[in-house]
């Protein structure tokens, strides 16, 4: 039936009836917080290009998780930013190194806080890319796959409750999947980064993770964002290989891929809601172009009803706040 009959409107009529109706929820049970570790004490800098984003030191790092855990935030999401850096990635699989302590550390402070940890090698080489290199520039698969097993291990070993490998090697979900079950960590979740695009909208995040590469860029090996159907292909062979959660990143610019994702497959799906997205509503927001927490709110709204069960967001302690 048509209108007069039938008015949609009915169920717009007030809060009350539009929060009855509303078809997709934000749980702050569905949010995963990023934190950038650094080397070093007291330390607490901003990153000039993500305001309110801050790279903090381990001994920092207990009120910072406590603040998140008030706010209602159950996960975060850890990135080692070590000041020492070489060709072999030395600290990734330091059992001393920055992200174990760091680990440890939350940990401690907040037994029940999820634990996350990113688990490439970017932020460990001296030229920034996220594999082992040879001296002509390319980024070689196979020979990264040992380095990322040991540094996944390290990290398990040290309480992180998930792992999440970011380098897009080929493989590797498969033999960080082997090092974790031999040696007796069959708990241990691995949310892979599995549609991982080579895209702009990363470059916040290089600063904040000194991360970026010394020569080339990163297309080799991540994604091209004109490719869907690579990225289910993608999907299916982490989850062939051992996969818990898959991710797609960045979030906004790929929902039709999370939507197709969500379609094909049943394991619990991750978006991570990348520097760039953040930064841009933060900018626009500081000019007065956009309000800042409905942009937040109806962002990372789009996000799930796109079919991401999880979203990783620099706004996850603001929007916890705001869920209750």
């Amino acid at each position: 039936m048509g209108f007069p009959d039938t008015r949609m409107r009915r169920l717009r009529s007030n809060e009350a009836m539009r929060r009855l109706v509303s078809e997709t929820k934000v749980p702050a049970s569905s949010l995963v917080y990023p934190i950038f570790v650094v080397d070093g004490s007291r330390v607490r800098e901003p990153v000039a290009s993500m305001p309110g984003v801050f790279r903090i030191s381990v001994d920092e790092l207990a009120s910072e998780i406590r603040g998140a855990a008030s706010d209602g935030v159950g996960s975060v999401l850890i990135f080692g930013v070590p000041s020492s850096k070489d060709s072999r990635a030395s600290g990734a699989t330091d059992r001393g190194g920055l992200v174990p302590r760091a680990v440890a550390a939350a940990k401690e402070v907040s037994p029940e806080m999820l634990v996350m940890t990113d688990v490439c090698l970017c932020a460990y080489t001296d030229h920034g890319h996220c594999g082992v290199a040879d001296g002509e520039g390319r980024v070689l698969n196979d020979p990264s796959l040992d380095l990322l097993q040991r540094m996944a291990l390290v990290h398990a070993e040290a309480g992180a409750d998930v792992v999440a490998p970011s380098d897009m090697m080929d493989g590797r979900v498969g033999a960080i999947r082997r090092a974790l079950d031999s040696s007796g960590k069959t708990d241990t979740v691995i949310m892979s980064y599995a549609a991982k695009y080579a895209s702009c909208f990363y470059g916040p995040f290089r600063e904040a993770a000194d991360s970026a590469p010394a020569f080339g860029d990163r297309r080799s090996y991540q994604m091209d964002p004109a490719n869907s159907r690579e990225a289910l292909r993608e999907i299916e062979l982490d989850v062939e290989e051992g996969a818990d959660i898959v991710m797609v990143k960045p979030a906004m610019p790929c929902l039709d891929v999370i939507a197709r994702a969500r379609g094909a497959f049943r394991v619990p799906i991750a978006a991570y809601q990348v520097s760039g997205e953040y930064s841009m509503i933060k900018a626009a927001a500081s000019s007065g172009w956009l309000d800042e927490e409905r942009a937040m709110g109806e962002s990372v709204t789009a996000i799930r009803r796109a079919g991401a069960d999880i979203v990783i967001t620099y706004f996850a302690r603001q929007l916890a706040r705001a869920c209750r």
